[in-house]
């Protein structure tokens, strides 16, 4: 006699729930951006958290201390320094107090936070950043090298930035012949995939610039789609089928020949925004104007993704943010936190793995990504790879004292054995040279890459680059 259909999967995740916080605890009188871009509207960390918002003269963003609550006084100061909406806000992972945003107005502006948020507003960014030649929608930091930053815009661009010298590094515009919906980088900063309006799914090297891998017709809709690397290298995706039904897929990013699983979810038409915990390897689905938050886990057995639950509520969601594993609550089991944007409202949503244990769980709590980063922006230019340094969470994260650091300019401490090479400025970046990255090598014996075309070069075909 055989129980096996009657094994429920064994998962320490299985029976995560989620819990918005007290209406005390949530931040009012937020007048949340109604701008039409598909973005999520929010970045949090664990000392700030900062939203888009509607503002008279355009380019605005409020950025709070992370334990504010209560009302939001309509003078309260905020960064406005462009001259159109703003469209995407991210933290930098190596600074708390380093924030960037990208406009409308053409251009990316990275911005220092004081301790404590804004007293003042602020218009003057310590760095603005003009390559694109149209409204820029996307940014994100590399998750390992200190500094550097790719944005992409609706002039079908992605450029790669050096923000310690303010230096355009390299420039992908032959790689996209539409509009680019997402970019994200795989754990060690060697490659980026990307999801663009003519269906594709794309990986590509942006340090030799060079589209590893492509697959059409990711998902068959017309709508706006989305593609995160995950902690193994494989690839999520979230879309339409041709029938409009919003759908989660599963790639290999060594084969795109087939999904590895394909699902649906169900009708709506609100765009599918995921986000990742590589820690857990769970990912949160929240569409734009629905009202729930979908999570599943990410295993190397079928089905692959696999359903945990479903958090509802009665008002629908403008956007997110979530918050890194270093500003979770370990004492209570909390392995993610959401900011939900409502119109008016940003409400805190705890997702906990029920426990009656008040010690340290080590399993729920492996090593997370720190502050320090792995490697220099040098050095990551010059075709080294490194995954993100990892920290313990045993007893709460604690911040490391800062650096004195010149804002962005100066390099953090390294080993004195290190052969790493210090941050240089910009007319000295041309002597590097890169060479293979781990993602190409896995790549290139796979298909035939095809070579972008930079705007302007120095001889080395291997590099796009142009001087700013």
């Amino acid at each position: 006699m055989s129980f096996r259909r009657g094994v429920v999967r064994q998962s320490k995740f299985r029976h995560v729930f989620a819990q918005a916080w007290k209406s005390e605890h949530c931040i009012d009188d937020v007048r949340v951006s109604r701008v039409t871009w598909d973005g999520p509207l929010c970045a949090v960390n664990p000392k700030f958290i900062a939203v888009i918002i509607e503002a008279g003269g355009g380019g605005t963003f409020l950025v709070l201390p992370i334990n504010k609550s209560g009302r939001v006084d309509q003078s309260c100061p905020t960064v406005c320094g462009h001259a159109a909406p703003v469209l995407d806000i991210q933290w930098c992972p190596h600074d708390d107090n380093i924030i960037a945003s990208a406009s409308e107005d053409c251009t990316v502006k990275v911005w220092q936070i004081p301790d404590g948020g804004l007293t003042v507003p602020m218009t003057d960014a310590i760095l603005t950043l003009e390559g694109h030649s149209k409204r820029v929608g996307i940014l994100a930091w590399h998750p390992s090298a200190y500094n550097i930053l790719l944005t992409a815009g609706c002039d079908n661009i992605i450029c790669v930035w050096n923000v310690g010298t303010g230096e355009l590094v390299y420039q992908l515009t032959e790689s996209h012949p539409d509009l680019i919906y997402s970019v994200s980088w795989n754990k060690d900063g060697s490659a980026v995939c990307t999801v663009c309006k003519d269906k594709a799914l794309r990986i590509i090297d942006p340090r030799r610039g060079t589209v590893l891998k492509v697959r059409e017709k990711v998902h068959e809709g017309t709508r706006p789609m989305r593609a995160i690397f995950l902690a193994d290298g494989k690839i999520l995706t979230t879309g339409f089928s041709r029938m409009s039904e919003r759908q989660l897929a599963l790639w290999d990013a060594v084969n795109l020949s087939e999904p590895v699983v394909v699902q649906e979810m169900d009708t709506s038409n609100g765009v599918l925004l995921p986000f990742y915990d590589p820690d857990t390897n769970m990912v949160y689905l929240c569409g734009k104007g629905d009202c729930t938050i979908r999570y599943f886990e990410v295993t190397d057995e079928p089905p692959y993704v696999h359903f945990l639950s479903l958090y509802s509520s009665k008002e629908p969601q403008r956007g997110a943010g979530f918050l890194c594993k270093r500003g979770v609550e370990v004492n209570k089991c909390e392995i993610a936190r959401f900011y939900k944007l409502h119109e008016r409202k940003v409400e805190p949503i705890s997702m906990t793995v029920p426990r009656k244990s008040d010690l340290f769980q080590v399993d729920l709590y492996p090593d997370t990504a720190g502050l320090e980063p792995a490697l220099l922006a040098d050095e990551w230019i010059a075709g080294q790879d490194a995954p993100p340094l990892l920290v313990s969470l045993s007893g709460g994260y604690t911040a490391p004292p800062s650096k004195q650091r010149d804002t962005l300019r100066g390099k953090p401490k390294r080993d004195s054995q290190d052969s790493g090479s210090p941050l240089t400025s910009a007319g000295n970046t041309a002597a590097h040279t890169s060479t293979p990255t781990s993602a190409a090598r896995e790549m290139d014996e796979e298909a035939a890459p095809q070579q972008v075309t930079p705007k302007e070069t120095d001889g080395n075909a291997d590099r796009p680059r142009r001087e700013v």
